[in-house]
């Protein structure tokens, strides 16, 4: 297998053939200068050791020259060998509610934006284990499914806000049973959920979605956010100022507060743990080492082909030739022109 490392530069092949023409239109235009200095005669006896086809040999050796260094910079490697890497870890899905309530500010700088940097912070340590992610309010949707393109999620996350899902609410539920849909149960893996939210359900029966979690072996955490007495959900305008609360129809201040209750029993019913959101505390890299001391079981085989550098063989023939081309003279070898047959019928006709 051949590929290059820096295939860019192949684009400079283009320029050889517009060399070429240059070449042409410069050889072309020195001809009819000399034409119109003299005869063709007289010049043929003033420059009679120069020799036309020396001169295209050393532009000709030049034109090759330039092509081997060109591919040289572009690095031709070749694949020498297969490698087989075993991977293995656990399969977690992290579901985070993006409903209007986790802009509330009782943690700071809001309680979506500490989930998505404690989110962040688990994808750095991840090591093997795949990571999705699920963004739920009125429904859920597959942010990015299962991977250890950990590069790839945190650029997915970045754009992760509360306008991703256009209908509003809660939905815990539909979001547990699009992770358990993403899952693949033939592979062998441990597998985890963590739900990431204010608790405040109001849409489906997330019980029941817990319970089939069970039934199936999938671990169910939950990170509460927010603060059980309640807080208001700010309105900001384009240019960052606050300019009002959330309101109700009747014009009352909307107050969201935290459902314990709710989270901690939903993480009992799918046999893993609640834990509470602070300012301080990473609770997902709490979880992480929970489920990092269980045994990871191996998902599959990536193979990787093992390349080796061949531009040196490249730069060192195009260094050759430009070498070369700057020993070849322009003047006629005096021997080779003596044996000439066209140069003894142009002296017999004269």
């Amino acid at each position: 297998m051949i590929r290059f490392a820096h295939p860019e530069y192949i684009y400079l092949l283009g320029l050889l053939p517009a060399l070429a023409i240059a070449y042409w239109l410069a050889a072309s235009a020195r001809r009819r200068a000399l034409q119109r200095f003299g005869g063709e005669q007289i010049l043929e006896r003033l420059a009679e050791s120069a020799s036309k086809r020396k001169r295209l040999l050393k532009f000709s050796v030049l034109l090759v020259a330039l092509a081997f260094i060109i591919f040289g910079l572009a690095n031709p490697q070749i694949g020498t060998r297969l490698q087989e890497v075993k991977q293995e870890g656990v399969d977690l899905f992290v579901a985070l509610d993006v409903s209007l309530s986790m802009k509330a500010e009782d943690i700071k700088p809001n309680r979506l934006e500490k989930a998505k940097l404690e989110i962040r912070n688990l994808i750095d340590r991840l090591g093997g284990d795949r990571l999705g992610l699920i963004v739920f309010a009125g429904e859920a949707y597959t942010q990015f499914p299962l991977t250890t393109d950990y590069s790839a999620a945190n650029l997915f996350l970045d754009v992760v806000d509360v306008d991703v899902v256009p209908v509003p609410g809660t939905a815990i539920g539909s979001a547990i049973k699009r992770a358990m849909e993403s899952f693949n149960f033939k592979e062998t893996t441990t597998k985890v959920i963590v739900i990431v939210t204010d608790g405040e359900n109001t849409e489906g029966d997330a019980f029941e979605a817990a319970t089939d979690v069970a039934k199936q072996g999938v671990l169910l955490y939950t990170i509460g956010m927010g603060s059980p007495a309640g807080t208001p959900i700010p309105i900001y305008n384009g240019s960052g100022q606050q300019v009002d609360f959330k309101r109700d129809r009747g014009g009352n201040i909307v107050v969201t507060k935290l459902d314990e209750v709710s989270l901690e029993k939903i993480a009992t019913v799918g046999n893993g743990k609640y834990f509470r959101g602070t300012n301080a505390q990473d609770e997902l890299n709490e979880i992480y080492k929970t489920i990092n001391a269980l045994q990871k079981r191996e998902f599959g085989v990536k193979q990787f082909t093992d390349y080796e550098d061949r531009f040196q063989y490249f730069l060192g023939v195009g260094i050759a030739l430009l070498l070369l081309e700057l020993l070849i003279s322009e003047k006629k070898v005096k021997w080779i022109a003596r044996w000439n047959p066209l140069r003894k019928e142009a002296e017999v006709k004269a």
